[in-house]
């Protein structure tokens, strides 16, 4: 990626993908008019980024300062409490009260999985005794750290219903949560680069389109027709033989979503508790009766776990020992530019995925790391390594600026795929095992584990992902699906 010029302001850059000879040149600007390096970042912000197709100065006759004064008129207090900015604004959503001694439901994770549930719970069900306790903020894990992909093309007879009703309800999250989670419906190509790989798409297409789900095996004619901006022989060193295109692929909001589940949940009497660990899960001979927090204990009639990448710490405070491993996985974005790249573009082969955001940011993301760890802490080499991949593919993107990457963790079980059910310990029920998925089966997650929570009854399109589907030996492998997004 380029590095960083000093000096003064900079002039707008442009990024030229190369295009066949005649053809016009998009042009993307990055935003012009910007501070030096270090200099006014906290007021910058105002009219620097107007939006997704072009990146301007701040309009005439404004200010940084007017900006932000504005922007402190705007944080309105609420019920008599006194102003907030930034992160904080956050409690215009949530109502703080402290935990109760007892609820009929506590769920373990304030990610968007154990948020979709309280909703589901809620609005379904009638539930509305219902919390859930987050040890930091509600989507400060997994939730707001993944690359907001929605799909369903996957690879198993078990995973392709259950994403495809997933993707259902994708399509009208915003109406029913009243709370727009900025879904857009843009498509996915999957490179292919070897035989093998293509053979792969080639049987997940047909069976994508045996239960319904839209996946077409195209040529690298067809592929060029999609997206013009792709190289086709990678940089000269590994061309590209075909792909699976699913025009279904989408891409949602993660925070949009996380917040819009909480704020309905919230609306429905639902409690969320931000800043309150769970310390210990409280087992007696007649199963799961409640949890211990840093606020005393809490009795439930029902604890759900939804911690993601810190699902085994959890299980294990009920004396359980599950088949899932923790491994990071690692993502990038550049500075804003026009947008450009339509749909979401990855390799099979070269484990590296781009797309462009609504704010015009390129976002780059790779493989699962292969070792085990809790840390977030993202690294040089998965960033100079990822961006190597995306110029072979983009090679437009050689001349864009990285400007922030992160890392989050990823709970993987043996056949990569979810855990969803009610465990050995009776009332202690697991959603788990999510690896890169949690995300885009959120919705038919909650939606079908309030079911099986309220009602006690395992529905259909989750039955095959039972957590001692291990000790049956009825694993769901779909390692094909995983890797990446």
């Amino acid at each position: 990626m380029g590095g960083h010029h000093g000096g003064g302001r900079r002039r707008a850059r442009e990024l030229r993908p190369p295009l066949a000879a005649g053809a016009p040149r998009p042009r993307l600007h990055a935003g012009r008019g910007r501070s030096r390096p270090g200099q006014g970042r906290r007021t910058r912000w105002p009219g620097a980024h107007p939006g997704p197709v072009d990146v301007g100065s701040p309009s005439a006759g404004s200010s940084n300062e007017g900006a932000r004064r504005r922007r402190a008129a705007r944080d309105t207090p609420v019920d008599g409490a006194p102003p907030m900015t930034g992160v904080f604004r956050r409690r215009v959503f949530l109502r703080q009260v402290e935990p109760k001694r007892r609820y009929d439901v506590v769920i373990i994770g304030g990610g968007v999985n154990g948020l979709s549930l309280a909703y589901n719970l809620a609005a379904r069900h009638g539930i509305c005794d219902v919390a859930v306790f987050e040890a930091g903020y509600i989507g400060a894990g997994a939730s707001g750290r993944n690359t907001q992909v929605v799909r369903a093309n996957y690879n198993t007879p078990e995973n392709v219903p259950l994403y495809k009703a997933s993707l259902g309800i994708w399509r009208t999250l915003s109406q029913e949560l009243d709370f727009n989670i900025q879904f857009s419906t843009q498509g996915e190509l999957d490179l292919c680069h070897t035989t093998d790989s293509l053979e792969v798409e080639r049987d997940k297409s047909l069976l994508n389109q045996a239960y319904g789900v839209q996946t077409d095996v195209v040529t690298p004619e067809e592929i060029a027709h999609i997206n013009p901006l792709i190289d086709l022989t990678a940089g000269g060193s590994f061309p590209v033989l075909g792909a699976s295109y699913h025009p279904p692929g989408s891409t949602a909001r993660h925070d949009s979503v996380v917040w819009g589940y909480a704020s309905a949940a919230t609306r429905l009497d639902v409690h969320v508790h931000e800043g309150r660990g769970v310390t210990g899960i409280r087992v007696d001979g007649d199963g799961c009766t409640g949890i211990e927090t840093d606020a005393g204990p809490i009795s439930a009639g029902a604890v759900v776990s939804a911690a993601a990448g810190w699902t085994s710490i959890v299980a294990g405070m009920a004396g359980l020992k599950l088949p899932i491993s923790t491994h990071p996985l690692q993502a990038f974005v550049t500075e804003p530019y026009r947008h450009l790249l339509d749909g979401l573009v990855s390799s099979m082969d070269l484990y590296v995925y781009i797309s462009q955001t609504a704010r015009g940011e390129l976002l780059v993301g790779a493989e699962i790391l292969p070792y085990n760890t809790y840390s977030t802490r993202s690294t040089f080499d998965f960033l100079s390594e990822a961006a190597k991949r995306s110029i072979q593919i983009l090679p437009f993107m050689a001349r864009a600026r990285a400007l922030r990457q992160w890392a989050g963790l990823c709970d993987m079980t043996p056949d990569s795929s979810p855990i969803l059910g009610e465990t050995e310990v009776p009332r202690f029920f697991l959603m788990a095992g999510m690896g890169t998925w949690g995300f885009k089966g959120s919705p038919i997650f909650g939606r079908t584990m309030a079911e099986l929570v309220a009602t006690g009854r395992t529905p259909e399109l989750i039955a095959p992902f039972a957590p001692d589907r291990f000790e049956r030996d009825r694993m769901v492998p779909d390692a094909a699906s995983a890797g990446t997004h």
